[in-house]
Order: structure tokens, then C-alpha cells, then sequence
């Protein structure tokens, strides 16, 4: 079974994403933060030509028109992206986004079937909603990812939406659409390629990949790109 079944998988069971009645667990484990061998196992079955990602919104903060653009690739179920997120991004935002100096751009990166269904409930309210949502899904991380069962997992996702504002017929509708959960998997694995992310967090600063870093880091680089 390659990981873009096994991603996908047990979904059905759970009447979460119409397809594959599998209910095998992903072989990832929670926090895991190598990609390379999701991306080559998930081409082996089906290419990024064969699923229509052109729905997929880009969920975007800040100015269109902004210097520099800067572009997170993120697991919810990574530690590291939590704490990047807990505990740094307010100021990122505070200093670079608000004020207008950087375009920021989040994609989700898919360690396992958890995140993509995180990644489901964050996207159910829509880019006005999406980036609440996911603060929601940080904060409480080693909460709704140690629930348990599958199953249990999926009803704290499900509680996360609901202290969002969204309804059990939204996130029904949400985490039964199949064809988005694969066009999501094809369309983090199609960036994942083309901009050679290997770990999470890491960022793409004006086309360049950087990877975890300091704060003080973040604004030498994103100072540097600015001056640039």
C-alpha cells in the first residue's frame, strides 16, 4: 500500500472522505518530519496531472502588492510547526505582514491521514475563517492528537470547527468530500516537489527554502530580502 492510500485510507470507515474503505493507519507517526518518502510513494500511484487541483485555494495574509513573499510549508501535526506557530508567527505578523512588508503564504504539508483532516476542518470556513481555524489546530495539538482512536481524533477536529463558528452540517460536508481530500494530497505533493521541501517547518523567502529557524534569523533574512 503506498503512503497516498494509506493517507487517504480508512476515511470511509470513519465517513470521513467518500473513498477507500482501508482502515489501516498511516505509517507516519504523529510529529514525524521527514516528507521525501511521502512524495515519491504518492506519485507512485496517481501524478498531480491525474487529480484536478486547480480548487485548491492558496491561503494568503497581507498585501498582494507586498515586497516580499514568504511561504510556510506546515504540518499540523508537527511539534515544531506548533511551536513556530505558538510562539513566533504573532510577531512575524506584528513586523512583516500587518505592515505590509510581506505577502505570507501557508500550504499544508501531509505527514499523515491526522493532518489532512486537520487541514479539511481549517479549510471548511474558507479563507476568512482558515487562518483562525488553523491557530485553533496549533494551540490545542497535543490535545486532539492524542485523543485515541481515529475516530476520537476526528470528533475533536470536529470540535475545533464547531468553536469556530461552523456547523455539523459544514463539517460533515467538509470531511466527507473525497475528491478534496486527494486534490489536496496531490496538490501538497506538487509543491512539496517543486519547491524541494524536505522538513517541517520551512519557508521559501523570495524563492529561496530556508529551514527552521530563530526569529532573529527570520528578520535578518526577511530584512536582507527587503533591502534587496
Amino acid at each position: 500500500m503506498n503512503r497516498r492510500t494509506v493517507i487517504l485510507g480508512g476515511l470511509a470507515a470513519l465517513g470521513v472522505g467518500g473513498w477507500y474503505a482501508a482502515n489501516t493507519l498511516g505509517s507516519s507517526p504523529l510529529g514525524s518530519t521527514s516528507l521525501t518518502p511521502m512524495v515519491g510513494a504518492a506519485n507512485a500511484q496517481t501524478t498531480e496531472g491525474d487529480v484536478d487541483t486547480s480548487g485548491i485555494t492558496e491561503m494568503v495574509m497581507g498585501d498582494e502588492n507586498a515586497p516580499v513573499t514568504m511561504i510556510e510549508y506546515a504540518s499540523f501535526t508537527c511539534p515544531h510547526c506548533a511551536t513556530f506557530h505558538n510562539e513566533v508567527f504573532k510577531k512575524l505578523k506584528a513586523d512583516y505582514i500587518d505592515s505590509g512588508k510581506v505577502k505570507f503564504i501557508y500550504r499544508e504539508v501531509y505527514f499523515d491521514r491526522y493532518g489532512l483532516w486537520a487541514s479539511m476542518v481549517a479549510r471548511c470556513g474558507g479563507q476568512e475563517k482558515f487562518f483562525g481555524i488553523a491557530d485553533l489546530i496549533y494551540k490545542s495539538q497535543s490535545e486532539w492528537t492524542r485523543a485515541g482512536e481515529p475516530a476520537a481524533i476526528v470528533d475533536e477536529l470536529r470540535k475545533i470547527g464547531r468553536l469556530a463558528g461552523l456547523d455539523n452540517d459544514a463539517l460533515d460536508k467538509c470531511l466527507k468530500d473525497g475528491a478534496q481530500a486527494e486534490a489536496l494530497v496531490a496538490w501538497y505533493t506538487k509543491n512539496a516537489e517543486e519547491d524541494d521541501i524536505s522538513s517541517t517547518p520551512s519557508f521559501v523567502i523570495d524563492g529561496k527554502k530556508q529551514s527552521n529557524m530563530a526569529y532573529a534569523d527570520m528578520k535578518e533574512l526577511l530584512d536582507a530580502a527587503l533591502e534587496g
